[in-house]
């Protein structure tokens, strides 16, 4: 195992919380720092971190939080200066090796592709965009219509989609030992179930019932194909509406308009400085100015024919409800933006087909740019219900060389797919797992640990 990761995070806000309760339950030494007393203390009382109160970007603040021997920096306040200006001070006064900013503001994020970033001038290994990931998840939302959550993995090979099974579903009351057998050659692997709340692994002989929230593993070629089996027939999407103009808005647009197929997008936003600075961005999009809970304005945008509505304003209720107007007047799926995590339990009940988590967005793409060495991916389910590791099998893991039924996976563990070079193979029984196999394996929280010590990946990161 690799020595224990030193980091400092910087901001305590719900995103610093989350990447500081990763790492410090992986025992790494973690160190927060931020100006707000209530949300250090929050940290210390219920994480095992140090905290410090100060502006994180004083040398004096970093250097009391340990820089001098950090590892790493991350640099998440509310403050893009704040967080370039604490890269720039952990490099330079410190030599901190590894440094990575939040950074909001698009004029510094088309700075990416200038000088502006390099090691002499502005020291920042990683910059993290929120609003460029969740246009990003957004899209990938688009893509997947018939799905509520959609993940890629293996490098674009595997995709893990969470289906919710209707009445009419085909493949209901059917055991899933059954279901391999039926479809031999489909490469997909149903990994979680989440049945009345409460989510689970199945085993064999679990069946799927109407309104389970099933999580499938499928190989990428095979999606169409799995979601037809499960009873979703995929659609094209040929009218978009997006309500709100704002960077997120702007971002998917500026993508659809860049796709072959043509998208027709319309743009709804009330903030009239917003709305023409949108315009005149883009080429073929057309931006309305106006409330994206008025009526005449939805009538405006087609929203009874359209294919999908996106919800991004900066008002997670406004989404909400603007999202229930949009099903009601016979938009075929709603896509909803949700900051505030507790009101994610009530979008099934009012039918809104899927949403995004700008936060879990964000912490998902810290993760994976701190854990670049063995683990690669982590992507969490629901509220932090379960993990999908993809994880490189060292020659030291006890699973090396090893038949998955011979592994003592937890009970809530399932390994989902693995690939084998360039191959990709769908897990069964005898399936061997070798090193240097990549391997993706879906665990609820409480299995977490112990996956990772059959992996040895907890700290062996760099």
């Amino acid at each position: 195992m690799g020595d224990v990761m030193k980091v400092i995070i910087c901001g305590a806000g719900q995103v610093g919380w989350q990447i500081a309760k990763q790492l410090s339950g992986e025992k790494n030494d973690v160190t927060v720092v931020d100006n707000n007393p209530a949300l250090v203390r929050r940290a210390t009382d219920t994480l095992d971190v140090q905290g410090i109160e100060g502006h994180a970007s004083y040398p004096d603040v970093l250097d009391r939080a340990g820089a001098r021997d950090a590892d790493m920096v991350i640099a998440a306040t509310h403050s893009d200066e704040v967080n370039m200006v604490t890269c720039q001070v952990a490099h330079s006064v410190f030599a901190v090796p590894r440094k990575i900013a939040r950074l909001r503001a698009q004029s510094y994020l088309t700075a990416i592709y200038s000088d502006l970033y390099r090691r002499d001038h502005m020291p920042i290994d990683v910059v993290i965009s929120p609003e460029r990931e969740v246009a990003e998840a957004a899209l990938r939302r688009l893509a997947a219509p018939a799905a509520f959550d959609t993940q890629t993995f293996l490098a674009g090979r595997a995709q893990l989609l969470g289906i919710y099974l209707e009445e009419d579903c085909a493949v209901l009351n059917t055991s899933l030992g059954e279901l391999t057998e039926l479809f031999s050659t489909l490469r997909a692997i149903v990994v979680g179930v989440r049945r009345e709340g409460r989510l689970f692994a199945p085993t064999k002989g679990d069946q799927l019932f109407a309104g389970d929230e099933v999580y499938v593993f499928a190989k990428s070629e095979d999606i169409t194909r799995t979601l037809e089996i499960f009873g979703k027939t995929h659609s094209k999407q040929e009218r978009v509406v997006i309500l709100g103009g704002g960077n997120v808005g702007l971002a998917v647009a500026q993508a659809l308009e860049t796709r072959t197929e043509r998208v027709r997008t319309k743009i709804v936003e009330r903030n009239r400085a917003v709305a023409e600075r949108a315009a005149d961005s883009l080429e073929r999009t057309i931006v309305l100015n106006g409330d994206a809970l008025d009526h005449e304005i939805l009538a405006e945008a087609g929203i009874s024919r359209s294919d999908a509505v996106l919800c991004v304003t900066d008002d997670d209720k406004v989404n909400m409800l603007a999202a229930v107007r949009a099903k009601q007047a016979g938009s075929r799926m709603a896509i909803c933006l949700v900051n505030d995590p507790s009101l994610v339990s009530i979008l099934n009940a009012l039918d809104i087909d899927a949403y995004i988590n700008p936060r879990a967005t964000t912490v998902s793409s810290i993760l994976r740019h701190i854990r670049h060495g063995r683990v690669r991916n982590v992507y969490s389910i629901g509220d932090g219900e379960a993990e999908v590791i993809e994880a490189q099998v060292l020659s030291t893991s006890p699973i090396s060389g090893k038949r998955i039924k011979d592994i003592a996976f937890p009970e809530g563990a399932l390994v989902g797919a693995i690939s084998k070079g360039d191959d990709y193979v769908k897990p069964k029984g005898d399936t061997r797992i070798d090193e240097g196999d990549v391997i993706t394996i879906f665990a609820l929280a409480n299995d977490v640990p112990e996956v990772e010590r059959l992996l040895q990946v907890s700290i062996d990161y760099f």
